[in-house]
């Protein structure tokens, strides 16, 4: 019938194959979790390239000029002299 060789070798693959399940398991977990960091990464990227976009856009100095002109009387600003920015 069975020599306890026999059972011995039987014992000793199936857990060999349940190590390789779960070592197979954990990669594929890691793999998710790597990938969904990379989701991540690339939509704080496209949110990065959108912000700058977007202070382009209000720091563009024909906009500011005008937005001085229009709240000049309530901001209080007056024009800049040429010794004001000299040390």
């Amino acid at each position: 019938m069975f020599r306890t060789s026999d059972i011995v070798l039987i014992a000793v693959m199936v857990s060999a194959a349940a190590l390789t399940y779960k070592t197979k398991r954990e990669a594929e977990d890691q793999l998710a979790a790597v990938q969904k960091l990379q989701a991540q990464i690339r939509y704080e990227e496209d949110t990065i390239d959108l912000l700058k976009a977007d202070w382009s856009l209000l720091t563009q100095p024909a906009r500011l000029q005008k937005l001085a002109e229009i709240y000049k009387s309530q901001l209080g600003l007056e024009p800049l002299n040429a010794h004001q920015i000299g040390g």
